[in-house]
C-alpha cells in the first residue's frame, strides 16, 4: 500500500469525497433515479443538513438507508482556537486513522478566507516553515480536503457564501494533485456549494509539470508561488525543491499558466531579516514581476520556534515594499493574523 495515501475506508465511502456524478452512480446501483444526487447535494451544501433527518423530498426508504451508502458524518474538530479580536479561528481536525489536520479561517472587512490543507504534514523542508518540521504523514483524500471547507463553513453558520479558499495549509498542493482537483471540482459543482473558480487559489513551492498540468484543468485557478529567493543559490537553501526545478524552469511554468487561464500569478514572498530583504533583492524581485502576468504578496516572516530565521522591522518591510513599487506591476504586504494562535503563514504543525 502507499504509505502517503488515507487508509482505505472499510465502510461505505465518504460523502464528501464523491462527485456528484459519482453519486448518481451509486445511487443507480440501488434503483434510484440521477436526480436524487441533485437532491441530496442540495440538502447537503446549500441547505447544510449533516444526516438524512429532515430531507423532506428524499423518499423515507431511501432517507433510512442513506448512511449506509455513503458516510455523512464530519471529521471531529478536535479543537478551534480564536484570536482576542476573533477575526482568526484555527481547527485542528481530528481524522479516521487518528491522524490530524489544521486549516484556518481569516475574516477581513472585505471578505471571509478559508485556509486549507492538502497534506498531513510536508515533505518539502522549507527551511523556515513549521510544517516541514514535521515530514509528511500522509497525503489527504478528496473528501478530508472538502471537510475542512464544511466544517469551517458550519462554524460561521454559512454567513458568507462568497468566501475565498486558498490552499495554503498544510503540505504541497501539488503533490496530491488528484485528490486535490477532485475537492475543487465538488465544491465548485453549482448544485453544491458553487464556489466560483476564481475565488480560489493554490499555492506551490514549485512543482513545474503539475503547474502546467494545472493550467490545462479549463478553470480559472488561482495560482501563488512560493517565491521567497531571486537567485538559484539562496532558494536552494531556502526551498529545497529548487534543485529540481530552479528559477529559469518555475518561472516558464508560471508565465505559462497567467496566459493560458488569463489570471496573474502571486509571487510570495517571506521576508527574513538581513537575507532577502536587500536593495538588490528588491531589484532582482521587480525584474522578475514585471517579466510575468503577476502580482507580489510580501510576508513578513512569522516566527517559528527553534529555527534561526528574524522577521525584518516594520521599517525594512516598508522600505523593501517601497523599492518595488515603481518597479513591479503590483505589490500588496500581507497583513499578519492568526500569530498569537501559530496560525500565521508558516506556523501551521503545532496540532494544538
Amino acid at each position: 500500500m502507499d504509505t502517503l495515501s488515507a487508509p482505505s475506508p472499510t465502510g461505505p465511502p465518504n460523502f464528501y469525497g464523491l462527485s456528484r456524478g459519482l453519486l448518481a452512480d451509486r445511487l443507480a446501483g440501488q434503483g434510484l433515479p440521477p436526480y436524487r444526487a441533485d437532491q441530496i447535494f442540495s440538502w447537503v451544501y446549500q441547505k447544510h443538513r449533516r444526516s438524512p433527518d429532515g430531507m423532506t423530498n428524499l423518499p423515507t426508504a431511501l432517507r433510512e438507508r442513506l448512511e449506509a451508502l455513503c458516510e455523512l458524518r464530519l471529521p471531529e474538530v478536535a479543537t478551534v482556537l480564536g484570536t482576542r479580536d476573533a477575526l482568526t479561528h484555527k481547527f485542528v481536525l481530528g481524522l479516521a486513522d487518528g491522524a490530524r489536520v489544521e486549516s484556518v479561517a481569516m475574516r477581513t472587512e472585505k471578505r471571509l478566507t478559508f485556509c486549507v490543507s492538502s497534506q498531513v504534514g510536508c515533505a518539502l523542508k522549507c527551511t523556515f516553515c513549521a510544517t516541514g518540521l514535521m515530514g509528511l504523514q500522509r497525503n489527504l483524500t478528496a473528501a478530508e480536503i472538502v471537510a475542512q471547507v464544511v466544517a469551517m463553513g458550519d462554524f460561521h453558520g454559512w454567513q458568507d457564501d462568497r468566501f475565498n479558499l486558498v490552499f495554503m495549509g498544510m503540505g504541497e498542493p501539488l503533490a496530491n494533485y488528484q485528490p486535490m482537483m477532485e475537492a475543487i471540482r465538488i465544491l465548485h459543482d453549482p448544485l453544491g456549494i458553487h464556489l466560483g473558480a476564481r475565488r480560489v487559489t493554490v499555492s506551490t513551492s514549485g512543482i513545474v509539470p503539475q503547474i502546467r498540468r494545472l493550467a490545462g484543468e479549463g478553470l480559472p485557478l488561482g495560482l501563488a508561488v512560493s517565491l521567497h529567493a531571486t537567485t538559484d543559490a539562496l532558494r536552494d537553501r531556502l526551498v529545497p525543491l529548487n534543485r529540481r526545478w530552479p528559477l529559469a524552469e518555475l518561472l516558464a511554468a508560471a508565465r505559462d499558466y497567467g496566459r493560458r487561464t488569463g489570471r496573474r500569478v502571486t509571487l510570495e514572498y517571506t521576508l527574513l531579516a538581513g537575507v532577502n530583504d536587500r536593495d538588490e533583492d528588491a531589484v532582482r524581485l521587480g525584474a522578475i514581476a514585471r517579466d510575468l502576468p503577476s502580482k507580489i504578496n510580501l510576508i513578513p516572516y512569522n516566527p517559528v520556534p527553534g529555527l534561526q530565521w528574524q522577521r525584518p522591522t516594520p521599517e525594512s518591510v516598508d522600505a523593501f515594499a517601497k523599492r518595488l513599487w515603481p518597479m513591479a506591476p503590483a505589490v500588496t504586504v500581507r497583513h499578519t493574523q492568526g500569530g498569537e494562535i501559530w496560525a500565521a503563514c508558516g506556523q501551521l504543525g503545532g496540532l494544538a
